[in-house]
């Protein structure tokens, strides 16, 4: 994540306006965000799968400053089962799984945290399509399960399979949204390029 100010803008969240100084105060409200670059800013290559899945929740697994193994195994076992993550096991280093596997571990330490708004960067790049389609299934899952959903692609056919309502950008501003009949790729174009749709 860069550090770049806030040049304007609210966010408001069920109604409430949310103002954070640290991306730690989102995450306790329920806001998370799954970078584009897992492998240096999103996991802990040199660790094993149980601590990355428990890493963004210690709270849960820990007790008087202390990790109790028996908690962080248990969380990451959760996820693990939840997601169908095909994994040898929990103490197995992360960075010797596939790219569709350490994706959805990237998505069960979020979910760890019970997740009002989860922001996903990216989310199927450098993955399989049979991994691809499990994750858009998942992300599917999580907003009939009233989990807000938002994703940052530039894969036009992942946008259009998977939005519900798309917010298309020009030059850092926002040129208009596009939901239901008016959701196509030359639509998304258009409004991309600067264009008004007629």
């Amino acid at each position: 994540m860069c550090n770049r100010p806030i040049r304007n803008g609210e966010i408001y969240l069920n109604g409430e306006k949310q103002k954070f100084k640290r991306y730690r105060d989102a995450v306790k409200r329920g806001i998370c965000y799954l970078t584009e670059d897992r492998k240096n800013s999103g996991l802990f290559l040199h660790m094993s799968i149980a601590k990355n899945i428990s890493s963004a929740n210690l709270e849960a697994v820990s007790k008087r400053g202390w990790i109790i193994k028996k908690r962080e195994y248990s969380l990451s076992d959760k996820y693990v089962k939840a997601l169908s993550i095909k994994i040898p096991g929990l103490s197995y280093p992360i960075s010797n799984l596939s790219g569709g596997n350490q994706q959805k571990c990237l998505i069960g330490k979020w979910l760890s945290t019970n997740p009002k708004v989860i922001i996903m960067d990216e989310p199927t790049r450098g993955i399989d399509v049979g991994a691809k389609r499990e994750i858009h299934n998942l992300l599917r899952s999580l907003s009939e399960q009233g989990v807000g959903v938002i994703i940052v692609s530039s894969e036009l056919p992942e946008i259009i399979g998977v939005a519900d309502r798309i917010a298309v950008m020009h030059e850092g501003r926002l040129a208009g949204f596009l939901q239901g009949e008016q959701v196509s790729e030359e639509n998304i174009m258009k409004l991309a390029s600067g264009a008004n749709l007629s």
